[in-house]
């Protein structure tokens, strides 16, 4: 058969195109012509074979020889009229009534081997096609028809012409096997389909699950996959950690933006290591600034401990990076301590944040900190200095705190 005429609603290339490619449409079509191709092989036979059984057996070949016409024809206006819907119904149709028509012409149950049981394949097809509610009239209607040969069965064994016996056995297999391996066939397909998608669907939730966890903290992640939008927390006591790259403004004149990106890209990303293996929050970067949080969202004893350490990785990992990369980058880290707020704000392009005045001192500390140095805030001091080697720096003037008390922590 040419391929650009499939007499099932496309060509055999998208046929085999939507099985590799199923969506909605595409496997709608797909178990339709399953269907419609495997009806229509078994038409083909009951033609042949009662045709051939003689001239008083042409009404009964007729039945599926008008399956055949009509079929064609709704193809034929599916085609010109790019109406899916009509085509399936005209096909749900011919599958329900024709094996009753054939059923009847040939003499009821008995004569027939049963060859109704086809008509199954319309509610079947009606249910993985058109789903779940808009399939249950189409087993009513099968139902009907069946309930309604069983009651009127005596008036067609009046009709009723001989036929071998092995013709007639060769019916029942075939009623019986064909149904069955049709039906497993267009289920273990429909199956298929659905396996890909929950695989598909499952791989793409682990990809936003972890995305989404680029963005926020799990616990925060968590609460806002169950539906708690309006987050926002007290801590009475953490750490924050700011740190910024001296004279980054003057790289950005002298190096090409593609380039300048990737530098800080690699930096910050060992950085992104370093406080993920000590349990750290990342809260955010602003251009070449570093922002990391202890004891937020998850509280923890040793929030100052470990931001301590983490600031000293730090200055290791950077040396590294230069000896690496060639480079000369200095870092001035500030370190702050006290309660702060922290939450999640707006609805697009939303963010984690902390907030409060020990923010504003550990951003102070960077600021008017010295190249290469990690100076901490008096408060700070205090949590560190009796496992930490700390040097006064004296005091240091701050916007909006006046003169104030700061630390150099040492390795």
């Amino acid at each position: 058969m040419p391929d650009s005429a499939t007499s099932f609603g496309f060509t055999t290339r998208e046929f085999w195109h939507n099985l590799s490619r199923p969506t909605d449409s595409a496997l709608s079509k797909a178990i339709l012509t399953i269907l419609v191709f495997a009806e229509s092989l078994v038409c083909i036979f009951w033609i042949f074979t009662l045709s051939g059984l003689g001239e008083g057996y042409a009404l009964m070949a007729a039945v599926p020889y008008v399956y055949i016409i009509v079929s064609y024809a709704s193809l034929l206006v599916f085609y010109r009229s790019k109406k899916f819907e009509y085509f399936t119904f005209t096909q749900l149709v011919m599958l329900l009534v024709m094996p009753f028509f054939m059923q009847w012409a040939i003499g009821g149950y008995e004569a027939s081997s049963g060859i109704a049981i086809w008509a199954i394949l319309s509610p079947i097809g009606a249910l993985m096609i058109l789903g779940t509610r808009p399939s249950t009239p189409w087993f009513m209607l099968f139902a009907l028809l069946a309930g309604l040969s069983w009651k009127l069965n005596y008036m067609f064994v009046g009709n009723t012409l001989p036929i071998p016996t092995h013709i007639k056995d060769t019916f029942f297999l075939m009623n019986i096997m064909g149904v069955a391996c049709i039906l497993y066939a267009v289920m273990r397909y429909f199956q298929s389909q659905k396996e890909r998608t929950l695989l598909e669907l499952s791989q793409e939730q682990a990809r936003s699950e972890k995305l989404l966890l680029n963005i926020l903290p799990k616990s925060i992640a968590n609460r806002l996959k169950d539906n708690d939008m309006r987050i926002a927390d007290s801590h009475e006591e953490v750490t924050i950690l700011f740190a910024d790259i001296v004279g980054f403004t003057k790289m950005t004149s002298s190096m090409p933006p593609a380039e300048l990106v990737d530098l800080l890209s690699q930096l910050f990303s060992r950085f992104d290591s370093l406080a993920d293996q000590h349990g750290l929050e990342k809260i955010k970067t602003i251009g070449d600034g570093y922002m990391v949080v202890g004891g937020a969202p998850v509280s923890r004893e040793d929030h100052a401990t470990v931001i301590a350490q983490l600031a000293l990785e730090m200055q290791l990992e950077l040396a590294a990076f230069n000896e690496q990369t060639r480079k000369n980058l200095q870092i001035r880290i500030g370190i702050s301590s006290g309660p702060v707020v922290a939450g999640v704000i707006g609805t697009s392009k939303f963010a984690y944040d902390i907030w409060g005045d020990s923010v504003n001192m550990a951003s102070r500390m960077e600021k008017t900190g010295l190249s290469g140095t990690i100076q901490v805030s008096e408060f700070t001091y205090q949590l560190l200095k009796k496992n930490h080697k700390l040097e006064s720096r004296g005091l240091v003037e701050v916007k909006g705190k006046g003169k104030v008390n700061t630390y150099l922590l040492k390795a």
